[in-house]
């Protein structure tokens, strides 16, 4: 009976050992990594949402200063860096001057390109070369291979499209 006693006795204190060990435990934590729906529903989905928030927050800002800075671009007469067409009006007898690279399309009223020689403006869509002095044609896109070359009004409104280095004169 005796023996009896001592095992019971033993098998409650090993009872009571892995009780204690597995109340000590924490679900969840770094050593057991059981994941809860509460825990996803409560802080883990507002962390994420922060992040996104955040994500979201910064990204926004840096597009407002690229808007801003392609903005203050177009000021002042230059052409802004981003590679966007920006509408110019000329008053009869004022000029765009552009440099190697720049764009121009006549869209309204009548102008002509202003070159020393016989290559003014590249008319890139009829696959031609228009001279100094020749009137540029309403809708054709010209682009300025040799700098500077300009396109000079010739009616008292004028509107074309630019893009790249330019400036008015």
């Amino acid at each position: 009976m005796k023996k009896w006693k001592i095992a019971a006795a033993a098998l409650c204190v090993c009872f009571l050992f892995t009780a204690a060990f597995a109340a000590s435990g924490t679900p969840g934590g770094q050593t057991d990594p059981l994941v809860t729906l509460s825990y996803l529903n409560g802080s883990y989905t507002k962390q994420v949402k922060d992040m996104v928030d955040q994500t979201v927050t910064a990204r926004k800002a840096e597009m407002e200063q690229s808007l801003r800075n392609i903005l203050a671009g177009q000021g002042g007469g230059g052409a802004p860096s981003s590679g966007t067409f920006t509408v110019v009006t000329l008053a009869q007898g004022q000029s765009l001057v552009g440099e190697v690279g720049c764009e121009v399309m006549l869209r309204i009223g009548a102008a002509a390109c202003a070159g020393q020689d016989s290559v003014g403006l590249i008319d890139t869509t009829a696959g031609s070369v228009l001279g100094g002095g020749q009137a540029l044609a309403v809708n054709h896109l010209y682009m300025v291979t040799i700098g500077p070359r300009s396109v000079t009004a010739a009616a008292p409104t004028v509107k074309v499209l630019a893009r790249g280095p330019y400036s008015i004169q």
